[in-house]
């Protein structure tokens, strides 16, 4: 009995110093740093904005909307976004098939393999990086370099707590070669 308590206090330990790093160690926004395209996951308010802005700046060539709903429509943004139609014709692709992060890096995956690119900036929440990044990098494998440009944001506990618990049973599934 002991032995029991003793490897659930280890166990409590270990997940309470990995949560503390998960919290202190959030993404950052990114300074200028040139990639080929960017991809904005939805979900979350200043995705879109930024991924944008990066665009403008002319620091990548190309930008993917992954996880959009079927029914926007690329004027839709430009009006909600302030940006002229033009960028959705020549830079900004819609992705509709992704309904989750892990279907979000499979849909980024297919986009950057069409268009051949080497390097990708990942515009997401800072509490939502980690994730994402990882499985960002599990759909493109080692042949394309993934950079974080954290959207800063102000999670409340539980939701660190939640996305935490996420990213361990995801690190663990993919580890384990288990769902993709």
């Amino acid at each position: 009995m002991k032995r029991l308590v003793r490897l659930f206090a280890l166990a409590a330990l270990a997940y309470l110093l990995g949560f503390a790093l998960f919290s202190f160690a959030l993404g950052r926004p990114l300074g200028a740093q040139r990639t080929d395209a960017i991809v904005v996951p939805t979900g979350g308010p200043g995705r879109i904005a930024r991924g944008i802005a990066v665009l403008k700046a002319g620091e990548a060539k190309r930008m993917l909307i992954s996880g959009t709903a079927p029914d926007v429509r690329p004027i839709e943004l430009a009006v909600e976004y302030k940006v002229e139609p033009r960028w959705f014709a020549c830079c900004i692709d819609l992705g509709h098939e992704a309904v989750d992060t892990r279907s979000n890096a499979e849909e980024t995956a297919e986009w950057v393999r069409a268009h051949d690119f080497r390097s990708v900036r990942l515009v997401t929440a800072d509490w939502h990086m980690p994730r994402a990044r990882m499985e960002l990098r599990h759909a493109l494998g080692t042949d394309v370099t993934v950079v974080a440009d954290a959207v800063q944001t102000n999670p409340q506990f539980t939701m660190l707590v939640r996305e935490y618990n996420k990213y361990l049973v995801r690190r663990a599934a993919t580890l384990l070669g288990i769902g993709g």
